[in-house]
């Protein structure tokens, strides 16, 4: 587990271009880079996942000039490994021996938990990937800005879709027996009963489980579908498996917003066709960031970016605007994070703005997976406009609750 570093030189006529080479010289020097640190998974359960989201960076700074803000970029890569104590260390080296002055990552929201205190008492400037609830709800952070979404965030949506438009009434979730899984399904629970359905069995199983048979066998042939909470592989997996059970045809399958990533989609085949999931990001968004990204992306890797490679790439967009009003002067992380603040970006998944918590508001996509000239795709077939962590929630009162967990809210329809 390395860190890996990399000198971006932009050229004369890139930084004149976009500020004028003397105010950069002056401002900064030729010496005094941008050092961006990226925290990410390049090995272990998180692997694919957290290599996207190195090459979606890599994918903005190359469209950029390898520049943010006027500003030419060292970018620094950390391996964590997805193990929470080696994400500590990582952001430690990062910050004390690399001297990054912005962070972004980690992956996992357990990774993101064990970096969050040091974060704060260093005073660093971070865009997690991770989508723990609390890090922008009772624990906020001034110095944490999650331009990706809360683990429930995109999932408030999908209940609201499954209960009202595909007139769902009884529901199993089963998801990855992390923080992550247990708060997105929380989520899901909450708003599809609140609709009028019912959750009649939630199952989770463990991150790195080596069969879901135990798991397929107990699923309620009662239900009229089944919520997969699934991160990396793991949905790729469980569907495969339920193929093979003969569940195919039995038991509707719609998907969290990791579940079907396109990291994911091009292993897959046939039965992956019709399964709805919800996102803030599709490949087939149709607006001119995503356009850009999208086909460079494919060029370099042959297949689509997806929820990984696209949190990285929106972070950066993020980033970028906040830096333009500094106009290259010398780096200052409290007018940054003022800047942070009011920023408004178009980025890949759309318009982005942050709530007073630091967490995004923007738009959610419910998707379908279709196949299209050959390869599989999420198309969008319906949208949520300017979604809020808090859903429709007052959040005064939302945060007067507890933290989504495997146990808030309460079961009160679980059967068998």
């Amino acid at each position: 587990m390395t860190i890996d570093r990399r000198r971006f030189i932009a050229t004369a006529a890139t930084a004149g271009a976009t500020l004028g080479l003397p105010v950069l010289a002056r401002a900064q020097g030729a010496a005094e880079p941008l050092r961006l640190g990226l925290l990410t998974a390049k090995t272990g359960p998180f692997a694919s996942g957290g290599l996207d989201m190195e090459r979606g960076l890599q994918a903005y700074l190359a469209a950029n000039g390898q520049m943010l803000g006027g500003r030419r970029v060292e970018l620094i890569v950390a391996d964590t490994g997805g193990v929470p104590s080696t994400a500590r260390t990582k952001t430690q080296e990062l910050v004390e021996r690399e001297r990054a002055q912005v962070l972004m990552g980690p992956l996992a929201a357990f990774e993101a938990l064990a970096t969050d205190d040091y974060m704060r008492a260093r005073k660093i400037p971070v865009f997690p990937v991770a989508a723990a609830e609390d890090m922008t709800q009772r624990k906020a952070s001034p110095w944490l800005f999650r331009a990706s979404s809360t683990s429930a965030q995109c999932a408030h949506p999908l209940a609201d879709y499954c209960a009202k438009k595909l007139k769902y009434k009884r529901m199993v979730l089963v998801a990855d027996d992390i923080a992550y899984g247990h708060e997105m399904t929380a989520g899901f629970q909450r708003v599809f009963e609140e609709a009028g359905g019912k959750v009649v069995q939630k199952l989770f199983p463990p991150l790195t489980a080596p069969d879901y048979g135990t798991f397929l066998a107990q699923l309620s042939r009662e239900a009229d579908a089944v919520f997969l909470g699934f991160a990396g592989s793991n949905g790729f997996r469980f569907i495969r498996q339920f193929n093979e059970y003969g569940l195919r045809g039995k038991l509707a399958l719609v998907g969290g917003m990791t579940a079907l990533d396109e990291a994911v989609l091009r292993n897959m085949g046939d039965e992956a066709l019709g399964i709805v999931t919800v996102n803030w990001y599709s490949a087939e968004l149709a607006n001119p960031v995503n356009a850009a990204f999208v086909a460079s992306f494919r060029k370099a890797y042959s297949y689509d970016p997806g929820f990984y490679a696209a949190c990285t790439h929106v972070s950066a967009s993020v980033l970028d605007a906040a830096l333009a009003p500094m106009k290259g002067k010398a780096f200052d992380k409290e007018q940054l994070r003022a800047s942070l603040q009011q920023t408004q970006a178009m980025t890949a998944r759309g318009p982005v703005k942050f709530d007073s918590y630091g967490n995004v508001v923007g738009n959610v996509y419910v998707r379908k997976v279709e196949r299209k000239e050959g390869r599989l795709v999420n198309s969008i077939i319906d949208t949520y406009d300017n979604v809020s962590q808090f859903w429709t929630y007052d959040p005064k009162k939302f945060l007067a609750e507890p933290v989504y967990s495997r146990d808030w809210p309460p079961a009160r329809n679980l059967v068998g």
